[in-house]
């Protein structure tokens, strides 16, 4: 790949550095240490501005107290600004590009060829991994990886238990995708009686609660389908529709600041999000497992206005690949390893938690023979050690598509190139414009070149 950007100069070690330093101990944890329980809370549709800490007007003291507590990412990305191919990403350590299935949008769960589509039997996620190696592993809450066949569910690619749904949302009040059931226990079709949240946070602590008395270490993965809208049924016409569906004793909590409406509704679904992410946090305090316990929260990815989200002051939003739909909110934290109150500037993104949670875990991954396209940022996160520069890209629809309607992105450095349905790529100095104001292509047309034959060579590489 190098040879092709041997034209934006010399190559430093790293493109940011730590901005505080950690506690100094050893970069790879000692597997015969207490190897960590493992805690992943993905969001969905929660943009840049949506959470507190990160600036928004809109409170999350529990999400905020996980930065306190732990290291908060000023520069991740998601796999994607979409949520199939976000979620393949994070999971399987590889850019959804390479997905079996073409997995760059989002698969419909009424569309009959997409009942035919998702997560396939021969593409390993690290979760497989960390129950091969003895953990108890379990989902909670949102799938959206493939919803017809038996291969695409949870339970065949490392969870050892499922309780949630597998389209991209639900009515949150009946749990259906509109007029369609689709909440599950295993495979089994199950009907919980409660707000969405909810059922994900109560069913989340019980597996927390079930630990505690459990020698065995744990990986639970809670992704909330808040604040995405809710896919209610229409009444009139019997489709589903697209509404905001927060409880009304979180919609009174809402400040009178937020005058917008769609926006207080929006951030009535976060808060109550949060206020779960809370409990889950506290069930951890009270069983004693907080000590060693990594907490990894991100969001899927960008946040959509025409439902309240906002990922001021970045450019784009959820489905685009400028700025505002793919670095999104990310906070890790591990009382026992990571320091408290830290930030991390480093560039990184979803397809590195592959190989940094199996590091963290002290589980052996050498030997897979699925391509990564991810680093381990262990040496970063746990000795402040700099990341080497690298190429990151993404795509969305389908290759043959580009140009017309489906994006590409990469970003080298400082650099940014990006080219939307139907334009020419454009091209961002980050280091100077992160909200993406001033195209460069005209100025440093080379550099765009360049970057175009890096995307090419590494989607060659198998």
């Amino acid at each position: 790949m190098l040879k092709y950007l041997s034209l934006l100069g010399p190559v430093p070690l790293a493109i940011c550095t730590l901005s505080v330093w950690l506690n100094g101990a050893e970069t790879v944890p000692n597997p015969t240490d207490a190897r960590p329980n493992i805690l992943v809370i993905f969001t969905d549709d929660q943009g840049w501005h949506d959470v507190g800490c990160y600036g928004s007007e809109i409170p999350t003291p529990s999400i905020d107290r996980l930065a306190k507590e732990g290291m908060r990412f000023t520069q991740f990305y998601a796999a994607s600004s979409i949520c199939t191919p976000s979620r393949f990403g994070l999971l399987t350590g590889q850019n959804p590009t390479r997905s079996q299935d073409e997995l760059l949008e989002a698969l419909m769960f009424l569309s009959p060829s997409d009942a035919r589509r998702g997560l396939r039997a021969g593409e390993r996620t690290y979760v497989q991994l960390l129950q091969q190696d003895g953990y108890r592993t379990a989902l909670v809450g949102k799938w959206h990886l493939g919803h017809g066949e038996e291969e695409f569910w949870p339970t065949e690619h490392g969870f050892d238990s499922f309780f949630g749904h597998t389209a991209g949302c639900v009515d949150f009040f009946t749990l259906h995708y509109g007029s369609q059931p689709d909440w599950y226990r295993g495979r089994e079709l199950v009907s919980p009686e409660q707000y969405a949240t909810d059922a994900i946070t109560n069913e989340a602590m019980s597996f927390l609660q079930q630990q505690s008395s459990s020698d065995q270490p744990f990986y639970l993965h809670v992704a909330f389908n808040a604040p995405h809208y809710g896919k209610a049924e229409d009444p009139k016409t019997g489709k589903a529709i697209n509404v905001m569906q927060p409880k009304p004793e979180d919609l009174a909590k809402v400040g009178s600041y937020i005058g917008d409406t769609l926006r207080r509704e929006f951030a009535a679904t976060v808060m109550g999000m949060d206020e779960s992410i809370g409990k889950l946090l506290d069930v951890l305090d009270d069983t004693k497992l907080a000590q060693n316990t990594l907490v990894f929260f991100m969001t899927d990815h960008g946040g959509d206005p025409n439902f309240g989200g906002s990922n001021l002051p970045l450019r784009g939003t959820k489905a685009t690949l400028f700025e505002g739909g793919i670095r999104v909110p990310c906070i890790i934290r591990w009382p026992k390893r990571i320091r408290a109150n830290s930030i991390n500037d480093s560039i990184c993104w979803a397809m590195d938690m592959y190989p940094t949670f199996c590091e963290a875990a002290g589980v052996d991954f050498s030997n897979d023979q699925q391509r990564l396209d991810g680093v381990s940022l262990w040496p970063n996160i746990d000795s402040g050690l700099e990341l080497s520069e690298r190429l990151l890209w993404w795509q969305t629809g389908k290759h043959e598509e580009l140009g017309r309607n489906a994006w590409l992105a990469a970003r080298h450095g400082k650099w940014k190139l990006v080219q939307s349905p139907g334009n020419s790529p454009m091209l961002f100095d980050l280091s100077v414009d992160p909200n993406e104001t001033s195209d460069l292509s005209d100025k440093f047309d080379y550099l765009v070149t360049e970057i175009t034959k890096a995307i090419d060579l590494t989607k060659d590489q198998r």
